[in-house]
C-alpha cells in the first residue's frame, strides 16, 4: 500500500510539473490558465495570460484565430501571442477558440456571441472593467472588425488589429475565394438580418462603420489570393469617409506571410505605435503603405 501511495505521489508530482503555470520574458512573467471554459460548448475554450509584475492598468488583448469561420484553433496563434506578450507585458492576453461554422450551424451570431461571452467571463471572474484590443487574422480579423463596429456602443473596445481580414464581402476580388459559396450560405443566420439588408452587406464590417467606430489598424499582403489587397483600399476608403482614426500597411507576401519573422516583427512594432497614438488621442485618419 505504501508503495502504491509513493508511486501515485511521483506520478502526481511529474504531472504537476508538466503543467506550465507561468511563462517568463526577461523580467516580466505571466500566470497561465489554459483551456478555460467560457461556455458549455467544447469549442468555447480560452487560454488566459495575466501579468504578474506590473502595477499598470491591465487592459486585455483578445486574440481571434482564422480558418474561414469553419476551421482553425487558438493554438495557431500561441507563438504570435507570446511575441505580443514580450512587447506588451502590462496587458492581459486571451487566446480564444470559438464555435465553428458548418452546414448546420451559422458563424454569426454564434462567433460574435462568443467574443461577448469571453468579455463577460473575464469581467465577472477577474472583477475588472478593462479596455479591449480585438486582434484577429483572416476570419478572426473579420470577426474583430465586425464585432467592434456593430457592438461597441459602450466603448469598451479600444482598438481593432485586423490582419488580412475581409472587410467587404461584396468585393469582386474576394468572390474569387475558393470557399465563397460557403460564406454566402453559412456565414450568417438569415433570421438576424432585418430591413431588407442583403446577407453579404450585413456580414461586411464596412457596412457598420460610422463616425464613432473603433480605431483600426490593418495589414494586407501584396500577393494574397484569399483576401486580396483590394480589401485594404475599400476599408481605408470607408474609414476615411467617416474620419475614423486608422492605419493600414501592406507586406510582401501571401495570406499567411504575415506570420514570418520579419513581417510579424513589423506588425508588432506598428501595433505598439498605434496604441500609443490612441492613448495620445491622435485622431487624424492615416492610411499608409509600407514595404
Amino acid at each position: 500500500m505504501k508503495k502504491q501511495i509513493l508511486i501515485f505521489g511521483i506520478v502526481l508530482l511529474i504531472f504537476t510539473a508538466c503543467q506550465q503555470k507561468t511563462i517568463e520574458f526577461g523580467k516580466n512573467s505571466f500566470t497561465i490558465e489554459k483551456n478555460i471554459s467560457y461556455g458549455s460548448d467544447p469549442n468555447q475554450k480560452m487560454n488566459v495570460y495575466i501579468p504578474e509584475n506590473t502595477a499598470h492598468k491591465k487592459d486585455v488583448f483578445i486574440i481571434i484565430h482564422g480558418g474561414g469561420w469553419r476551421a482553425g484553433e487558438k493554438s495557431q496563434l500561441t507563438g504570435f501571442t507570446h511575441q505580443l506578450m514580450k512587447k506588451f507585458p502590462q496587458y492581459i492576453f486571451v487566446n480564444m477558440d470559438y464555435r465553428l461554422a458548418s452546414t448546420t450551424q451559422y458563424a454569426l451570431p454564434h462567433q460574435t456571441d462568443d467574443i461577448k461571452n469571453v468579455m463577460m467571463y473575464l469581467e465577472k471572474t477577474l472583477k475588472i472593467k478593462p479596455n479591449y484590443i480585438l486582434l484577429g487574422n483572416s476570419a478572426g480579423g473579420h470577426l474583430s472588425m465586425f464585432y467592434a463596429y456593430q457592438f461597441n456602443q459602450n466603448k469598451k473596445i479600444k482598438a481593432v488589429v485586423n490582419i488580412v481580414g475581409p472587410a467587404d464581402l461584396n468585393d469582386p476580388g474576394f468572390k474569387n475565394y475558393d470557399e465563397y459559396s460557403f460564406v454566402e450560405k453559412h456565414l450568417i443566420d438569415p433570421n438576424i438580418v432585418k430591413n431588407k439588408t442583403s446577407l453579404m452587406d450585413f456580414g461586411s464590417p464596412t457596412h457598420w462603420v460610422t463616425k464613432t467606430s473603433t480605431p483600426t489598424l490593418s495589414f494586407y499582403g501584396t500577393q494574397d489570393t484569399v483576401v486580396p489587397l483590394s480589401q485594404k483600399e475599400i476599408l481605408d476608403s470607408v474609414l476615411d469617409k467617416n474620419k475614423v482614426y486608422h492605419q493600414s500597411y501592406e507586406f510582401n507576401g501571401t495570406h499567411l506571410s504575415w506570420e514570418n519573422e520579419i513581417n510579424s516583427a513589423f506588425l508588432i512594432e506598428k501595433i505598439d505605435l498605434f496604441l500609443k497614438n490612441i492613448d495620445k488621442k491622435i485622431n487624424a485618419p492615416i492610411s499608409q503603405s509600407v514595404y
